[in-house]
This record gives C-alpha cells, sequence and structure tokens, in this order.
C-alpha cells in the first residue's frame, strides 16, 4: 500500500524531467519560438545542444535551465545579449555539464553499456540533487 501523506515541499514543475528535450519542446516549454533559440545558439557559445544523427537539436534539462535564464534576463532584466554573455558565459563555460559524456546518437540508436553507465550517474546525480533540495541530506 502506497503512503500518500507526504506532500512535495515543492509545487510541481512546469514541464516534465526527461533526459531529451527537442527545440519544439523547449520552445512551448520556455515560451519562445524556435528560431528564437536557434538565434540564441549563434549568440551564446555556452548554449550548444547536441544533435541527433538526423540533425534534430536534443536540448537536456540543464539546457533548458539555461534557455530559461537567458530569458529572464532578457525579457524581465533587461540585459543586453552582451550583458547576458557576461553575466553568464564565464560561469557557463567552466561548468562541465552532467550530459556531456552521453552520445546523442545513442538515442537513435540505443544506448551502449558505456552510454547506459553515463545516463545512470546523471539520473543517480540529479536524484541526489532533488533529495538534498527537498530535505537537505
Amino acid at each position: 500500500m502506497i503512503d500518500n501523506t507526504y506532500k512535495s515541499p515543492q509545487p510541481l514543475k512546469l514541464f516534465p524531467e526527461k533526459l531529451f528535450y527537442k527545440i519544439g519542446e523547449v520552445s512551448r516549454l520556455v515560451g519562445v519560438e524556435s528560431y528564437v533559440l536557434r538565434y540564441w545558439e549563434t549568440e551564446f557559445s555556452f548554449l550548444n545542444p547536441r544533435k541527433s544523427k538526423s540533425g534534430q537539436r536534443i536540448y537536456t534539462k540543464n539546457d533548458v535551465d539555461l534557455i530559461q535564464q537567458i530569458k529572464h534576463l532578457l525579457y524581465e532584466e533587461k540585459y543586453t545579449i552582451d550583458g547576458v554573455r557576461r553575466k553568464l558565459g564565464i560561469n557557463a563555460e567552466q561548468q562541465d555539464p552532467v550530459n556531456s559524456h552521453v552520445d546523442a546518437n545513442a538515442i537513435e540508436k540505443g544506448a551502449s553499456a558505456a552510454d547506459a553507465e553515463n545516463i545512470l550517474a546523471m539520473v543517480k546525480s540529479r536524484l541526489k540533487e532533488i533529495l538534498h533540495q527537498h530535505f537537505g541530506a
């Protein structure tokens, strides 16, 4: 029997937790057109989604978070593109995204054992992060 008495202290996320998102999904989730996302990729070197074998952009949760930051800085904080570059560029380039070891082509072909290990490590890391946020563990 499942105990439903616990309620999360955080409201539900606006988008589902997935490993990868296509450009149309990110566009809807963040609230900007796909062409804006493609433009931002040309302006912000640290926003560089992987591409699948068929050429589709594949965004990770980290990419979506970064895009939300960019949108907030541009639209709400009224930063210029150059200002956003300066504010986020150094930090974003120094980060080693959790998903940097996952081969985007593995999504279409089916993951190899090494890719599966990387995906599991990413999921494990994300779960620990969530646990820490909610329970301070």
